[in-house]
């Protein structure tokens, strides 16, 4: 599984001129799910950006998590994270999840962010998707597990 977390002031998903998902201060979440994921990943993963201390405190060091400031999460799925360019320069996607099995984790990670308390708004899987954020910082950290 693979991660993009950007700390934003706001950020928005619109598929064909509608809006899908639009959040204010938080995380927008770009979610790529390799072909071995399991629920075990995400279980991890949605725990370690719900605690990831990205958000500042009075000093202005980062010291306060999601859950910490009770920001939004806007998740997006995002299978290119696991384009592998190594060999030429058209990008190979075999290692990123099919459909059958990474849509349903990443409409688990929705409710597993929900469960914890966490405003979630999403893109749609599979869908052609404009997004639109302000990076606050800006900060971007990518995880991988």
């Amino acid at each position: 599984m693979r991660a993009v977390v950007q700390r934003v002031s706001r950020a928005k998903v619109e598929i064909d001129g509608a809006v899908s998902g639009e959040i204010g201060k938080g995380i927008l979440l770009l979610l790529g799910i390799h072909q071995s994921d399991s629920e075990k990943e995400l279980e991890w993963m949605v725990n370690k950006i719900s605690k990831l201390r990205i958000f500042e405190d009075e000093e202005g060091k980062m010291n306060h998590s999601l859950l910490d400031v009770g920001g939004d999460i806007l998740v997006v799925s995002q299978f290119t994270l696991y384009g592998d360019v190594r060999k030429g320069t058209r990008p190979s996607f075999i290692e990123a999840g099919k459909p059958d099995m990474a849509e349903p984790l990443y409409e688990r990670s929705l409710e597993l962010f929900e469960e914890k308390g966490i405003h979630t708004q999403s893109g749609e899987f599979g869908a052609m998707m404009d997004v639109s954020l302000t990076n606050d910082g800006p900060v971007t950290i990518i995880l991988d597990k």
